[in-house]
């Protein structure tokens, strides 16, 4: 199936981009395309307009600062994903990113594209959701910054609006003495996962993050919880849905296995990185 027609159009600035949007609200942003394309090809959306940002400078940096990484928004995944100083500020992403897709995708696909796409069987939102990170844009009133909190509303929709451009990313760096943990499942490598789940490890403070269970990345605070109560009072936050690729049940049953097994890696991630230094 080929996509429905639209107009192409490709700025050399942020406010030319922001122009076009606002100029046609049925446009569409393009960055790496590889969850819009897809779209496009099925005919599951036609915007009238896509406005490729791929030519603004400035907006594929990865940079360090406050206690975090910020993210550009022409920052491909196989960047992140590789970077040294990444894994050394935020561990997280690159334990989640090394289960997106395949390389050819990742080497075309942009983390704050996948953030904007807000895709619930995504690995980055919920990411996010759980470092409570944010996410930085640009539109005709100007910059604003969207707490992940108050990013997702709904099933693959964000509070970005039409006519803004998302520039960046900001991820807050591991504390000293705390630990994460990554596990997901698919069927086959570089499927969308049946289910997944992400912890952080703190100290007494114990949050798990769910990927492809709800309709929204979610997460749940696990803190004084004993190992076999975890997956319980989880899925007592969660709503599992099922489609055709997983029931519901099952996406429940792979929440009670991960959740303590994830939260006991995360856990002795924090204890690794305590006696040996932090990495």
């Amino acid at each position: 199936m080929k996509p429905a027609p639209f107009a192409y159009v490709r700025p050399g600035t942020l406010a030319e981009a922001v122009a076009a949007l606002a100029a046609d609200p049925g446009a569409k942003v393009l960055a790496g395309g590889q969850s819009l394309v897809p779209l496009l090809n099925m005919r599951l959306a036609a915007p009238t307009a896509l406005v490729d940002i791929n030519a603004i400078p400035g907006l594929d940096e990865i940079t360090a600062e406050a206690g975090g990484v910020r993210i550009g928004a022409l920052v491909r995944h196989a960047a992140v994903l590789a970077s040294p100083l990444v894994r050394r500020v935020q561990p997280l992403l690159h334990l989640a990113l090394d289960n997106v897709a395949h390389a050819t995708i990742r080497n075309r696909g942009t983390t704050v594209g996948s953030l904007v796409h807000a895709d619930a069987a995504g690995e980055m939102p919920v990411v996010l959701r759980l470092l409570g990170g944010s996410l930085d844009v640009v539109g005709p009133d100007g910059p604003r910054t969207i707490p992940v909190e108050e990013l997702y509303v709904g099933p693959l929709e964000s509070t970005v609006r039409h006519d803004e451009v998302a520039v960046s990313a900001f991820v807050p760096g591991l504390a000293a003495h705390a630990g994460v943990a990554f596990e997901e499942l698919a069927r086959r490598q570089g499927d969308y996962a049946l289910a997944g789940v992400a912890a952080v490890v703190e100290g007494d403070v114990v949050r798990a993050g769910f990927l492809s269970v709800s309709d929204l990345p979610t997460v749940v605070d696990l803190s004084g919880v004993a190992a076999e109560d975890m997956a319980d009072l989880a899925l007592a936050s969660l709503d599992p849905v099922g489609d055709i690729h997983a029931s519901a049940d099952y996406r429940a049953q792979l929440v009670r296995v991960m959740t303590p097994r994830v939260v006991a890696t995360a856990r002795e991630h924090a204890r690794t990185r305590t006696q040996g230094g932090t990495r």
